[in-house]
């Protein structure tokens, strides 16, 4: 064993040190697609546009990819506590009797509904997209702003 493991027997060559981690990862994919095999495929989440949500003192903001699509198509509901986005892609056919080798964009519905950890104001919400990205500026309700305290 000892004699294996600093010359790589029966190989003599070197090994990368994830080879191992590698080869297991191979083997649990092949486990778990045989175990797999046969039961109810598992269910898409869907056409969810890829979203980043960050605050600073006065405001959140949400800025989501959406490629492609015209903000008319867009459907944006806002609540006390959150956002809701929802619209359609929709993605031309390539034609009859063609043959994929990789389709990673999908057409569909989407929907993304995101929680924040405060209250804001509902009335004062700006959203704009430019460049395939949808900035929405959400204001924090009065009550959730930072107030300066000066000490006496």
């Amino acid at each position: 064993m000892i004699y294996r493991r600093f010359f790589n027997f029966p190989t003599w060559g070197f090994r990368r040190p994830s080879e191992e981690l590698d080869r297991l990862r191979k083997q649990m994919s092949e486990l778990y697609g045989a175990l797999t095999e046969g039961a109810i495929p598992m269910l898409s989440a869907g056409v969810f546009p890829l979203t980043n949500v960050t605050e600073d003192s006065y405001n959140y903001y949400v800025r989501a990819e959406l490629p492609g699509i015209k903000s008319d198509e867009l459907d944006i509901q806002i609540t006390s506590d959150g956002i809701s986005v929802s619209g359609e892609r929709k993605i031309p056919g390539e034609g009859n009797g063609v043959k994929y080798h990789r389709r990673e964009r999908e057409a569909g519905k989407f929907s993304r509904s995101i929680n924040l950890p405060c209250e804001i104001d509902v009335n004062a919400v700006e959203a704009s997209l430019e460049n395939g990205i949808l900035t929405v500026t959400i204001p924090k309700a009065e009550v959730a702003k930072p107030r300066q305290i000066t000490v006496k």
